[in-house]
């Protein structure tokens, strides 16, 4: 008899709703004060608040949990919702430089941290629409 064993969403493994919003308000948060995430961090608003608002409801259903951004924007498009941003090598290297030291200060399961790095890589990486 094959028994499946019931498979953990990364939306449950980081905590859910409130796992999602520490790991934003923190990679927000180092945006706004690392001088070498400057060339990100001129794209964005003055104030983050909305851009916050947006990746948590992104992520939310990108790890498995509630819908919340296709129910009120509806299907992400991300890479199309990004075109209009000059995203290279130094802007994904930026990127990521936030989301990898928020993932490591708000996500104390480590192999989570490895998977969602990864994964978020991959994202940033297909963001790319300028060589270099």
């Amino acid at each position: 008899m094959d028994q499946q064993i019931p498979r953990i969403s990364h939306y449950e493994r980081i905590g859910g709703e409130a796992g999602i919003h520490a790991l934003v308000q923190r990679f927000y948060q180092l945006m706004d004060e690392l001088p070498e995430t400057y060339g990100i961090r001129k794209m964005h608003a003055p104030e983050l608040d909305g851009a916050a608002s947006k990746l948590n409801k992104f992520l939310s259903g990108w790890l498995g949990g509630p819908q919340l951004y296709v129910q009120e924007f509806g299907e992400p498009f991300l890479r199309r919702r990004h075109f209009p941003f000059s995203i290279g090598s130094s802007e994904r290297d930026q990127w990521m430089l936030c989301m990898n030291q928020a993932l490591q200060e708000t996500v104390a399961d480590e192999g989570l941290c490895v998977e969602l790095s990864l994964a978020f890589s991959k994202v940033a990486d297909h963001m790319r629409n300028q060589a270099g």
